[in-house]
């Protein structure tokens, strides 16, 4: 009773009652938590439909900092795969903390190809945030000859070389019905690019399978960087996208 003549300065018996409903908002809707809401101008424009190829993106450099762009583009064309799953343990005053890290590649063998990495407590949780962060890298593949240039392009266009930690991998074209010939790791990366013939070595510690895959992710970055006579051609940059479709993002732009 002391309490209650306080003039409301106590705590009172009630604490806490009246705040059940935070948190509850939304709570039945789930239909809507599938359906993607882009959070930037380049998800909005992907989403409108005005730009439909990575392409596009990949002229102007534009970074993608959403993954649904990519799941939009590309769609059920893109594919992924586990590179390595490693458990990874750090000592601290309560003892030994063990979380697992993941390399995922994704790729739709069509001239793309990404690879992400996302350390964990679960592995469920691991595996999605790689998956996630793989989509976000994803990058352009630039494919050549070897010998006459007749038919589709089947090869690297040039000797690249990648390196990550201790591990350095070199691509080397081959000639065509050649295959891929590489180990596990860099099989399954080349054939998610689209590549159909290369020769590969590698140096340093390669059962680190986490830096193989990045060795040959970042060789494979480097197919764009040489340019060759066929490239020589000047390139006419228009304007960039926000640029272009700024009156339709100043109407479709709701603020709440």
């Amino acid at each position: 009773m002391a309490e209650e003549n306080r003039g409301g300065f106590g705590r009172g018996r009630d604490r806490g009652r009246g705040r059940g409903d935070r948190g509850r908002k939304g709570k039945g809707d789930k239909g809507g938590r599938d359906e993607w809401v882009p959070c930037t101008k380049l998800g909005r424009l992907v989403k409108d439909g005005k730009i439909k190829s990575l392409e596009e993106i990949f002229l102007f450099s534009l970074p993608i900092k959403e993954f649904q762009i990519v799941d939009h583009i590309l769609g059920p064309a893109l594919k992924d795969e586990v590179m390595q799953i490693r458990p990874v343990q750090k000592v601290t005053a309560a003892g030994q903390r063990t979380r697992f890290k993941t390399y995922i590649a994704v790729g739709d063998g069509d001239g793309h190809i990404g690879i992400g990495c996302k350390t964990a407590n679960e592995v469920a949780n691991a595996i999605r945030g790689a998956v996630i962060n793989a989509k976000m890298n994803v990058i352009p593949i630039r494919r050549g000859y070897w010998g006459d240039k007749s038919g589709m392009p089947h090869t690297v266009p040039c000797k690249v070389t990648g390196k990550c930690g201790s591990v350095r991998a070199r691509l080397i074209p081959a000639p065509r019905g050649s295959g891929i010939v590489a180990s596990l790791i860099p099989k399954k990366l080349l054939t998610m690019a689209g590549i159909e013939d290369v020769y590969t070595s590698s140096t340093g510690h390669t059962r680190t399978r986490g830096n193989l895959a990045m060795a040959v992710y970042y060789a494979l970055s480097k197919t764009y960087s040489y340019l060759s006579p066929d490239l020589w051609a000047t390139t006419v940059l228009t304007s960039t996208p926000q640029q272009e479709f700024t009156d339709h993002l100043s109407k479709t732009n709701k603020r709440a």
